[in-house]
């Protein structure tokens, strides 16, 4: 049975917004708002929503690049919240990040030898391994070894994105959190470079945390889906179950707007009505309600539980029961 590698409880990011008179702060951006999941060993849990829901923020909190308001982060066991810079530095070898722009991730006045060397010095390994550990790497991203002495601008969207991943693997971490890798490249490179992680996962056993907003990229990769609105997880499900039976309403509406290769099945388009809200001002009860077309006086007044409804699901919903997920007419 597969252990959990990591495990997130409660945790919230709170952005200070604005101070009174007394300088103390009075408003906040809540951009992860409590938020609970375990990644498996050498599973891919996808975190999916729209734009400012907070998933990337979730991966910066995961990296402990950002500190979280509340909450624990727990990784292999260890509670790894509260831990400084010196504290945290031997567990950098076990999770790594991979960026949503290749091009802004790589330092510019580095070759990529010395891009892909740089983890390797942090963690003191030797000058023989790291020149074998970059050649090895190089090959292993569809990279030649003549590439090492050239510099980021020298290379394609794509290329530059394998050496990003080049990069992520140095250290041999078990964790991956992958900030949406491809959406910043052509649809026929993204392919090559999903096709390129699964591969690597499966040669290094590695786990993933996949930030993506879209859905056909996410049923390509996951095993486990999670659906974020407004710093909240609405809905957790495998992948298979997400996709069939859809229970929430936001996930409803966005899987009914992902297309469809075949013609004779036909899809009723959901269309969300208004904005998503402030962050700094998110509705009372459940935030989804101002948009839900199924919202009842009772979503206006108590927030739903994030509630296990079948083993392996869970859903944020006051009616989940009573909806009907099929998307298909």
């Amino acid at each position: 049975m597969q252990k959990n590698l990591l495990e997130v409880h409660n945790v919230k990011k709170y952005f200070p917004l604005k101070k009174n008179i007394f300088n103390r702060n009075q408003e906040f951006v809540k951009a992860v708002d409590g938020i609970s999941f375990f990644v498996k060993e050498g599973e891919t849990l996808s975190i999916v929503g729209e734009s400012g829901c907070g998933k990337s923020t979730t991966g910066r909190v995961l990296m402990k690049l950002l500190e979280p308001t509340e909450g624990r982060i727990i990784f292999e066991g260890q509670d790894i919240t509260d831990l400084n810079d010196d504290q945290i530095r031997p567990f950098r070898k076990e999770f790594q990040m991979i960026f949503q722009d290749p091009y802004a991730s790589l330092n510019p006045r580095l070759t990529i030898k010395e891009i892909i060397e740089e983890p390797l010095i942090v963690h003191n390994f030797s000058k023989e391994k790291r020149a074998e550990r970059i050649e090895g790497l190089l090959e292993v991203v569809g990279l030649n070894k003549y590439h090492s002495d050239r510099y980021p601008h020298e290379f394609s969207g794509g290329q530059r994105q394998r050496i990003g991943i080049a990069r992520a693997l140095a250290v041999h971490p078990k964790l991956i959190i992958a900030d949406e890798p491809v959406s910043a490249l052509d649809v026929s490179i993204q392919s090559q470079i999903l096709n390129l992680l699964k591969d690597l996962q499966e040669q290094y056993k590695l786990t993933y945390v996949f930030i993506a907003h879209d859905l056909s990229v996410v049923e390509h990769i996951s095993d486990r889906v999670g659906v974020m609105y407004l710093g909240r997880f609405v809905e957790l499900a495998s992948r298979d179950k997400l996709f069939e039976n859809p229970l929430h309403p936001y996930t409803k509406a966005l899987l009914s707007a992902v297309p469809i290769p075949d013609p004779s099945l036909k899809r009723e388009r959901i269309i969300l009505k208004g904005d998503i809200p402030s962050p700094a001002n998110p509705p009372l009860g459940c935030t989804f309600h101002t948009r839900c077309p199924f919202a009842q006086q009772v979503c206006k007044e108590r927030v739903p539980e994030f509630r296990e409804i079948e083993e392996g699901r869970f859903v944020a919903c006051h009616f989940a029961e009573e909806l009907d997920g099929s998307l298909d007419d």
